[in-house]
């Protein structure tokens, strides 16, 4: 746990409050907060720079779960802040780890809500998510041109690839390439990717869609979120909603 300032109430006979700033003391008097640091006294929420302590300057952030249904496995697809700006946004679930992030600018004003669709970063490789599509063993490779390297299958590949999806192959997925083109039996894929590698006959082919673009959500039986803002400008967030619904095996 970061260090943190915990302060103590003679009034409440307990423990308040805890800042994130580190002084040397504080004190509250006459409707101001003063502390020391440095040797240097300092008066606090009088500077128009918001999140600036002892000349370093900070971001904000809140932490918080989504948690309703918890026994339901639940698909979270988007993410609605109730602020009169965007903020960033980092998340995750227990099925959905590690999960993704979203830059304020990634948001669009609705109304009066931010809203973005919540995705995995890109690069991301979860094979739990909807993203990931299994095709079926691979009958014959032809690697002549490891750029073009053809994939033969007994059963159709489907309508849902795609060039530039990624291939993976075996029971532990190994890279094997990006799509460069399909019909309806065969899959052609670039191995000469960093990392690829050209699958072996009777190898297990699955691929998974562009992580970003396909915005397939966050599953999970809940979703951990932290918002972060860098604004030096004061900003309100009244609230923050997600649309989810139950998910289907």
């Amino acid at each position: 746990m970061a260090a943190v300032t915990l302060t103590y109430s003679e009034t409440s006979k307990g423990w308040p409050s805890f800042y994130s700033f580190i002084p040397e003391k504080m004190i509250g008097m006459n409707n101001y907060l003063y502390s020391f640091k440095g040797g240097k006294l300092y008066r606090h929420n009088t500077n128009t720079v918001r999140n600036n302590y002892y000349g370093v300057q900070y971001n904000s952030t809140i932490s918080s779960i989504f948690n309703t249904k918890p026994l339901e496995v639940k698909l979270f697809k988007t993410i609605y802040l109730e602020s009169d700006n965007a903020w960033a946004a980092t998340y995750n679930s227990d099925m959905h780890n590690p999960g993704g992030s979203l830059l304020s600018s990634y948001f669009v004003q609705k109304e009066t809500d931010w809203f973005s669709f919540l995705r995995a970063d890109e690069n991301t490789v979860n094979f739990n998510l909807r993203s990931a599509n299994g095709v079926g063993d691979v009958v014959s490779v032809d690697s002549t041109d490891p750029a073009l390297v053809i994939l033969t299958f007994n059963v159709e590949v489907g309508s849902i690839i795609s060039n530039r999806d990624t291939v993976y192959f075996g029971n532990t997925p190994t890279l094997g390439g990006t799509v460069a083109g399909h019909t309806a039996n065969t899959i052609t894929i670039d191995t000469t990717i960093v990392g690829g590698a050209v699958p072996t006959v009777g190898s297990f082919i699955c691929y998974i869609k562009n992580s970003v673009a396909e915005s397939h959500g966050v599953r999970g039986h809940y979703l951990e979120f932290t918002l972060t803002n860098s604004d030096t400008t004061p900003t309100e967030l009244f609230a923050v909603k997600s649309s989810m619904f139950k998910s289907y095996p």
